[in-house]
């Protein structure tokens, strides 16, 4: 099974419950309404969000949990980094290069300047980025859900 996918198993009325060892999956009977299949969906979302990985692709749509905010193709270089490295340390040199990657004028006004717009856009998603100080940024969950 592929990481990071949830799983919601319906098995036939008669057939042996499975045991679940992911939090990531969960199990109904058959027949199911469609109230109770949202509300299973619903609840394994919820299960799975402390296993949730950020994800940023080419267009620039930064994801997380159920939510998404669109980021500039300079911000989509620095988030592959950081998303790359959730909840551990990406180096400032690192950010540095990747700025390099995007535009012409690398410096370290430049680097902070788009940190400082990179924890804006990440704030509605539950997100932060934090500051190791002389050292670069760790992207982590925000202590209290958003």
């Amino acid at each position: 099974m592929e990481e990071g996918i949830l799983r919601l198993l319906i098995v036939e009325g008669g057939g042996p419950a499975p045991i679940c060892s992911d939090a990531r999956e969960d199990w109904a009977r058959a027949p199911i309404s469609n109230e109770d299949l949202r509300a299973r969906v619903t609840a394994l979302r919820a299960k799975s969000y402390p296993f949730t990985v950020p994800t940023v692709d080419a267009s620039g749509a930064l994801k997380y949990r159920d939510r998404v905010v669109a980021v500039s193709p300079v911000e989509t270089a620095l988030l592959d980094s950081l998303t790359g490295s959730f909840q551990a340390l990406v180096c400032r040199e690192e950010l540095l290069d990747r700025l390099g990657e995007r535009q012409a004028c690398i410096s370290r006004n430049a680097l902070d300047l788009h940190i400082m717009r990179i924890r804006r856009r990440i704030q509605p998603l539950g997100l932060v980025l934090q500051t190791a100080w002389g050292r670069g940024y760790i992207l982590a969950p925000a202590s209290q859900p958003s």
